[in-house]
């Protein structure tokens, strides 16, 4: 299954939502003109709301890796590959976030081997 979230999970479903379309683009599991499923259908699968789907998908554009055309849906971009420069800007944005928390980097890095 290409979506997987956890309800109970501090992270936003729409992030676990966007973390898992660009693993799928970084594994090669989704192509350059792949489609994505329409918002409504998977706002259904996955039992959220479907803005939360659109908020996904949006960010996602953003980031150049989906385009988004009324009436075509999203489809993953020409040309799109895993960034490590995007990869490298979601690490120090969970570091920043860790830190606001008040863990440590070892306590980071120790919950982050937990979930392997």
């Amino acid at each position: 299954m290409l979506f997987e979230i956890d309800t109970h999970s501090p992270v936003p479903i729409y992030s676990q939502i966007a973390a898992c379309v660009r693993r799928a683009v970084a594994s090669g599991e989704l192509r350059p003109g792949s489609r994505l499923p329409p918002s409504r259908d998977l706002a259904l699968e996955l039992e959220v709301n479907m803005h939360t789907i659109q908020h996904a998908y949006g960010q996602l554009r953003d980031e150049g890796l989906l385009d988004l055309r009324r009436g075509r849906g999203a489809t993953v971009a020409a040309g799109s590959v895993a960034e490590p420069a995007r990869l490298t800007a979601i690490i120090r944005e969970l570091r920043a976030e860790a830190a606001a928390q008040g863990l440590t980097e070892v306590e980071l890095t120790t919950l982050m081997d937990k979930m392997r």
